[in-house]
């Protein structure tokens, strides 16, 4: 593979050569060596967290469970520092998604030394396990990430008004029923209220607060009923731009370069130039 992840073009010949083909390249020997005990060392590491948050565990191996956890954080801090070292352009490689996660993966444990408790939060470790897309020739599932992706990013507008019509509706609702049942029925204040509405209307329904006036009571069967209907409008958004992503070209118009065309479209969307040659050539 001559691009990685990182998107970014191996360095010249050399040790910088070397690592960055150990590192970033999957196709040789020494890189599926590297990225197949590398995720065996994120997952390890991911246990060793969780198995820190529990109680009666930490009593009795918090001291095992500490010391490995540095020893990960300073093999991945190593990891991580390589990866800046061995590549052509290290601040992109920093900015991308992955390197983001990669310096994620190994802030909370220096950052515990400070804050004590924020040492969980290195479950997002978990995340650069999506590096085994790459170790199994499972890129082309990438590709399919990416039409959802695009889906959700096409439903971004639609699916904004939408919330902002459930935010309305929530606080409209939350504020009656706070008038309605007040204090004494346990709606104590509109904000409260509010998160009753929420819980309502998406029909979780934890229950550790409900109307016992007989209008509450109905105004309470409203929103439940609006809740079944509200839960399939994202769906039906979201479903309609997957469909339209699986017909669309991914090809790049030869003039100004926009992708994602219709799988009949003859010219392009933005700035009408032919996506095609004439028939035979």
């Amino acid at each position: 593979m001559s691009r990685d992840l990182a998107g970014d073009k191996p360095p010249t010949p050399g040790f910088r050569r070397t690592v960055y083909e150990i590192i970033f390249e999957a196709d040789t020997a020494a890189g599926k060596w590297f990225d197949v005990v590398l995720i065996l060392s994120i997952v390890v590491s991911v246990v060793v967290v969780m198995l820190d948050s529990v109680g009666s565990v930490n009593r009795r191996h918090g001291r095992l469970l500490y010391t490995t956890e540095w020893v990960f954080t300073a093999l991945f801090t190593v990891e991580y520092l390589c990866r800046l070292v061995s590549i052509r352009h290290p601040v992109r490689y920093a900015a991308s998604f992955f390197g983001v996660v990669d310096l994620l993966s190994i802030l909370p444990t220096y950052i515990s030394l400070f804050v004590p408790g924020s040492e969980y939060l290195l479950v997002i470790r978990v995340i650069r396990i999506l590096r085994i897309f790459r170790v199994l020739k499972l890129v082309p599932y990438v590709g399919e990430g990416d039409k959802l992706l695009r889906a959700l990013w096409a439903s971004r507008r639609k699916i904004t008004v939408f919330l902002f019509a459930v935010l309305t509706l929530v606080i409209i609702f939350g504020s009656l029923m706070y008038v309605i049942e007040g204090e004494a029925n346990g709606f104590t204040s509109i904000p409260r209220s509010i998160y009753w509405a929420v819980v309502t209307l998406t029909t979780v329904g934890y229950g550790d607060i409900s109307p016992k006036t007989d209008l509450g009571q109905a105004v309470s069967a409203i929103i439940m009923v609006m809740g079944y209907g509200i839960i399939a409008v994202p769906t039906g958004i979201v479903t309609v731009e997957l469909a339209h992503a699986a017909n669309a070209l991914d090809t790049g118009c030869p003039s100004c370069g926009a992708g994602w065309h219709d799988a009949d479209a003859v010219f392009c969307k933005r700035c009408g130039a032919p996506l095609k040659g004439p028939p035979g050539s």
